[in-house]
């Protein structure tokens, strides 16, 4: 990616997707060219913890929503230490932040940490378009010397695709860290990071957990050298069929019988653990809106989501698996997309989306408590 960070508002940017449909804007953000996958957000709000979430990793984000950034940026909502996306996407941005909390505009932003973007295109049309076709790969440009359209297109197919992308320990930390317990300290989590949110941590500290954050590339014996009451693997970016480490690692957990939470990433290495596959979704589920039923309960959840493969596991029927026998627990109900798998034999549990909620409603929350109770129930 070659950015600048020079004055973007009239400056003449395109939008190339590999399949060769073009849309012509202007820049927003950074000046330069950036590739990815095209994939699109459907939350109307919550545009800060999205460009920071590190499952967006080599991803280009097209917004649904047409005004994005009227809240501006502060330094209290990132959920990790930078913008992640590799490149935005949208219709209408603010030209003034409006809100008490901010502390610069959201283009200012992407400017200052080099991301590249386009504003003024149809993103209904180009929603749409992903839609039909699929999530693909996809080149941003912008500057007064652009190429021809031939040569961005042959720049953009020559990019990787995400499908065999290894791309977790790219994001995850380096050196391990400790979330302290807010408040009274009542367990101990390892937590795997794959690319995990701030705020995912916060919410076990919220509830007397002392989290210790390791890196994607932990072993079993990093993971239980902290003594763990619980541990959890992370959402994150990439393709699950890439990350064979994290598998064994949880095969590990799972052969100890030690409660097991997973979200998003988590999931899909929970269904690979047990025996299941993975697979490509055409695009992908990404916003804060999404509609999920607990099949334990048959409660229907809003949720947040960000990720573009699925674990292929039964819905219909309890699974035997060398760990005992498995369930499909939460399903989208827009397309049945496995969103939850739990043992029914040992403690351990997981769902597709992120029940953190940043940004997102806050209907999911109740799956820590989940989480502690089979903790406490182990201790019992």
């Amino acid at each position: 990616m070659t950015t600048s960070t020079r004055g973007a508002a009239k400056v003449p940017a395109v939008l190339v997707l590999e399949d060769g449909r073009i849309f012509r804007g202007r820049a927003y953000g950074a000046v330069g060219e950036t590739f990815g996958e095209a994939v699109f957000s459907t939350g109307m709000t919550g545009y800060q913890e999205t460009l920071t979430d590190p499952s967006y990793h080599r991803q280009v984000v097209v917004m649904t929503a047409p005004h994005v950034g009227n809240t501006g940026v502060n330094d209290e909502d990132p959920e990790s230490a930078r913008i992640w996306v590799a490149g935005y996407v949208v219709r209408d941005p603010a030209r003034v932040p409006s809100n008490w909390r901010a502390q610069r505009s959201l283009d200012e932003e992407l400017r200052h940490q080099g991301v590249v973007g386009i504003q003024g295109i149809d993103t209904r049309a180009l929603t749409r378009h992903l839609r039909e076709c699929g999530a693909m790969r996809v080149g941003i440009f912008s500057g007064s010397a652009l190429p021809d359209e031939g040569t961005m297109l042959a720049e953009v197919r020559q990019q990787a695709e995400m499908k065999g992308a290894d791309l977790s320990a790219e994001v995850a930390t380096k050196e391990p860290y400790v979330v302290p317990a807010l408040g009274e300290k009542k367990f101990t989590v390892a937590a795997v990071d794959l690319g995990i949110k701030g705020m995912t941590p916060h919410r076990m500290a919220e509830r007397g957990i002392e989290v210790h954050v390791l890196p994607a590339t932990a072993t079993a014996e990093d993971v239980y050298a902290v003594d763990p009451d619980g541990v959890f693997f992370s959402n994150g970016p990439g393709d699950p069929a890439t990350a064979d480490g994290p598998v064994a690692v949880m095969q590990e957990v799972l052969r100890r019988k030690t409660p097991l939470f997973g979200i998003c990433f988590g999931n899909q290495i929970l269904g690979r653990a047990l025996g299941f596959g993975t697979y490509k979704l055409k695009y992908g589920h990404r916003g804060i809106n999404q509609p999920v039923q607990d099949r334990t309960t048959g409660k229907v959840e809003v949720t947040a989501h960000n990720h573009g493969f699925a674990v292929d596991a039964p819905l219909d029927k309890v699974s035997d698996t060398p760990f005992g026998r498995a369930e499909v627990s939460h399903v989208c109900l827009n397309d049945d997309v496995v969103e939850g798998l739990q043992l029914l034999d040992q403690p351990a549990f997981s769902v597709q989306y992120h029940p953190e909620a940043a940004a997102g409603p806050h209907d999911a929350a109740y799956l820590f408590d989940r989480f502690v109770s089979l903790m406490e129930a182990e201790r019992a």
